[in-house]
């Protein structure tokens, strides 16, 4: 389904269930939300990268329940990373698949149903004011339901059904966000709004991965990559963005890998994407033929996707996946950051560097607007230069 239906739909007739379902609850009080937690399910259906920011929460949860009772619930096209953390059972990884809407609905039936039938007592919604993931909360039979809840203030309506309610604070990263949302299933949901502890005590640990020789000399095959290159940068042009009010000019990629070209001739530059984007980035190339310029897009699986990032020196990319992923090996991020903030939502790690222009008017995409800006013209993006970004390449190299 499109961002823009399932917008449409959380708002439309999301509401009009968070009311029903409100009303439901206030009729048939919950009187067990304060008995001890023995499996949780976590509700996170998109984005991989929180995947990433999220494994602190799910290690923490796995230590305190046990790894056979944590549960996660993800969109089918989102569960990769989650494999590769390797922090769950890949048994209690619940894929939804949204292709189109009855599908949707189909398979959240299905997964409501087995999660009931797994007796699973708590739920963490680590969705920002969805209202289908409190939902979902609610239907499990789950009698612990934490998430995010308005209070006074005016964010999207979601009813009363979440139990231990968490006030929502613009000034914590989303890792330690995270975290609390774990903390919060131990706090009685009579100290509202949770939790009362200091930041400071939140300690966040970044996952490492390791691919296999196997796989690394699998894609370095697939992608024809020259045995003779002195380093590797790659180029994450992200034309096809869901968002693309975060999106760099493809111009900018461009202007990079001429330089690159230029300054370092034994340097193999590669190009990252899905399959969709692979004649965009052809089209960028302009035909040239030059075995230290790989067009990638397409060409790989996820696991050789994290090989490439794994021998890769440098990435460039803007706020998205990517830069979460690359984050979990010893390669340096130059991440672009625009309509959204890094103070939230930037990649952890020693090797990250991000270029934010810090406009007046950004960040612009947020929870309280379900990330769709009314911004038609980018300019926290298009200020970002191509030589500042060639600067910082150069000195991370």
């Amino acid at each position: 389904m499109k961002p823009e239906l399932i917008k449409w739909i959380d708002r439309r007739i999301g509401t009009l269930l968070c009311r029903f379902f409100s009303l439901i609850n206030f009729l048939i009080p919950n009187k067990k939300k304060d008995q001890p937690t023995q499996k949780v399910l976590f509700i996170k259906l998109i984005e991989q990268g929180a995947s990433v920011l999220a494994y602190s929460a799910l290690k923490e949860a796995v230590d305190q329940y046990g790894k056979e009772n944590i549960y996660f619930l993800v969109f089918k096209e989102n569960r990769p990373i989650l494999d590769l953390l390797d922090v769950l059972e890949s048994k209690n990884i619940l894929e939804i698949n949204n292709d189109s809407f009855v599908r949707f609905a189909v398979d959240i039936s299905k997964a409501i149903f087995n999660i009931r039938s797994k007796g699973i007592d708590s739920c963490i919604d680590m969705e920002f004011f969805s209202r289908a993931s409190v939902l979902i909360a609610f239907l499990t039979g789950a009698r612990k339901r934490v998430g995010l809840f308005s209070f006074t203030s005016e964010h999207p309506y979601r009813g009363s059904l979440i139990t231990h309610k968490i006030h929502y604070n613009p000034y914590v990263h989303v890792s330690n966000y995270y975290l609390m949302l774990v903390r919060a299933l131990k706090e009685k949901p009579v100290h509202e709004p949770l939790l009362k502890s200091e930041i400071k005590e939140y300690k966040t640990t970044l996952p490492k991965v390791t691919i296999s020789n196997e796989v690394v000399e699998s894609l370095k095959s697939k992608i024809s990559l020259p045995p003779n290159c002195d380093k590797i940068v790659v180029l994450n042009p992200n034309a096809g963005d869901m968002l693309p009010i975060r999106k760099w000019e493809t111009e900018n990629f461009k202007e990079i890998m001429n330089s690159l070209r230029n300054d370092y001739p034994k340097i193999a530059i590669v190009f990252t994407g899905v399959a969709q984007e692979r004649a965009r980035i052809d089209a960028l190339l302009e035909g040239k033929s030059d075995s230290f310029i790989i067009n990638s897009a397409g060409l790989t699986s996820l696991m050789e996707l994290m090989a490439l990032y794994q021998i890769s020196n440098v990435v460039v990319t803007n706020d998205s996946g990517p830069a979460h992923f690359a984050s979990m090996f010893n390669t340096n991020v130059v991440v672009l950051f625009g309509p959204e903030t890094p103070d939230l939502f930037a990649p952890k790690g020693e090797h990250i560097h991000v270029i934010y222009k810090k406009l007046a008017c950004s960040p612009c995409v947020n929870v309280f607007n379900h990330r769709f800006s009314p911004c038609k013209d980018n300019v926290c993006m298009k200020t970002i230069t191509a030589n500042e970004v060639y600067e910082k390449v150069k000195a991370v190299i």
